[in-house]
């Protein structure tokens, strides 16, 4: 390998499955492999849904002695969850699922303290049951939460297991809604009228501050010769995917984050933090180099995968294939509602809905494959929308980065109803956002356009053109908003 060309190590976990990706980052060069993939299976216990946090920690130093040689590690993953340590920094139990049952109800008494207007307008981030200030308060009265003396975001948790070294990456403390966009730091005022305790948090770091080096031991596990840097990097997936949107210099693009959730939205210079954004429930995250991430989220590919799962997981091609002969929007649904958002007879609720709205109710797996996809694209067609809408942004171009860009139908879709064309790719946008920021801290890429001027010299991108006028997905708006 030549003495310009570094490897760096990916571990990327989703809420589905982890992997730990190797990249290899040259002046014109950008190659990701994968390593190793594993399984990331919640598990259900009396007290609730967990994590199975050690089962993933297995995976990542398994993938670590498989990728061989690398001169850095950085970590990204789902956003809200976090594991408790005590005095001694022993971890106190499995981090809790963020669809457990525990935040029902809790938002109304945090409104209570804070009403929802003054919590938006002072942390810029929509209503989710899951955010970790409702998990926090439902955590009030327990005897974990009472033992802890540090609280570790889940990349932050592996990080000071990997290397002893403690700290709170900023994309990822964005999503707890503890922070004020603005400042990008703590919002003391809210924590306070809340009780919470932002001792709790490490030192916040920024995306390409160091985290230390691999333990001897971890050394010794993977088999990996050290010094071996841990770079931190935008430690929220998200932060990360859109790090590696392959946007050209100068272009207005909406970007969608599609997996097992679909992140929609635009990167933004300042957050947008009115009441109507508020009510349209957009949130402000923090991404690289002072942006904000103005998205909202959707359901995503989680109504597929729970249907494939209930069907007994037929092949997903024939699938799509069968899905694509069925009249377009026949019967819709949102797929932003929280009603979808547990697990379970996702095939059944799906079509309750539209039985429900007096829509025709889909009885064949391809039929409720379709219904999910013409909502899917419609849900995105509504978030860019309103995104350009609220913001004052108009954008040209929407970018469609992860594990959707693998589903032409719904990127097509997607272009159909935005009525823009869409840009798809890369896959693994997630870990080359990741791979991206560790190789920026080693100086082998400049700012964040140069990283992007790269990714679009080196990676497989697919353009779907628009076909048609968009009036039939205005229709089914109106139709689904009962108009």
């Amino acid at each position: 390998m030549s003495a310009s060309v570094k490897s760096y190590a990916a571990v990327d976990l989703g809420a589905s499955s982890g992997r730990v990706m190797v990249g290899r980052v040259g002046p014109d060069s950008l190659e990701l492999t994968e390593a190793h993939r594993f399984p990331n299976r919640p598990v259900r216990v009396p007290e609730g849904l967990r994590w199975d946090v050690l089962g993933l920690y297995a995976g990542v130093l398994h993938g670590l002695r498989l990728a061989g040689p690398v001169d850095s590690v950085g970590i990204d993953s789902w956003a809200v969850d976090y594991g408790l340590l005590d005095a001694d920094g022993a971890l106190l139990g499995n981090p809790v699922h963020y669809r457990d049952s525990r935040t029902e109800g809790v938002a109304e008494k945090v409104w209570a303290t804070v009403p929802a207007d003054r919590l938006y307008a002072a942390t810029g981030l929509q209503y989710a049951p899951f955010n970790t200030l409702y998990q926090l308060v439902a955590a009030r009265e327990t005897h974990q939460l009472a033992q802890a003396e540090r609280l570790l975001l889940i990349p932050d948790l592996l990080a000071y297991w990997l290397t002893g070294e403690q700290g709170t990456e900023l994309t990822n403390a964005s999503t707890t809604q503890l922070i004020d966009p603005r400042t990008r730091d703590w919002s003391h005022d809210v924590a306070g009228r809340l009780g919470i305790d932002l001792g709790l948090f490490a030192p916040l770091r920024q995306p390409g501050d160091p985290a230390g080096s691999l333990r001897p031991e971890v050394l010794e596990e993977t088999g990996l010769t050290g010094p071996v840097r841990v770079t931190t990097v935008g430690s929220h997936d998200t932060a990360s995917a859109v790090a590696a949107v392959p946007a050209t210099g100068g272009e207005r693009f909406a970007y969608i984050c599609t997996g097992t959730w679909s992140l929609a939205g635009l990167e933004l210079a300042a957050p947008v933090l009115t009441e109507e954004s508020r009510a349209a429930n957009f949130t402000n995250e923090l991404g690289l180099d002072g942006t904000v991430r103005y998205l909202r989220n959707i359901m995503g590919l989680w109504l597929l995968q729970e249907c494939v799962r209930a069907w007994g997981d037929p092949d997903l091609g024939e699938l799509l294939r069968q899905a694509a002969e069925v009249p377009a929007l026949r019967s819709v649904v949102d797929a932003g509602d929280a009603a979808f958002l547990a697990p379970g007879r996702m095939p059944e609720r799906i079509a309750e809905a539209c039985r429900a709205s007096g829509q025709p109710v889909p009885e064949s797996p391809a039929e409720i494959t379709r219904c999910i996809l013409d909502s899917l694209a419609l849900a995105h067609r509504r978030a860019v929308e309103d995104a350009q809408r609220l913001a004052g942004h108009p954008v040209d171009v929407v970018h469609v980065v992860g594990g959707g860009t693998r589903n032409s139908l719904l990127c097509q879709l997607t272009a159909d109803a935005c009525g823009l064309p869409v840009v798809a790719g890369p896959t693994e946008a997630a870990a080359l956002g990741n791979v991206l920021v560790q190789a920026r801290a080693h100086g082998l890429v400049g700012d964040l356009a140069g990283m992007r001027h790269l990714l679009t010299r080196t990676q497989p991108l697919t353009r779907y053109e628009p076909r048609g006028d968009t009036r039939r997905w205005r229709e089914a708006q109106a139709r689904l908003a009962g108009k």
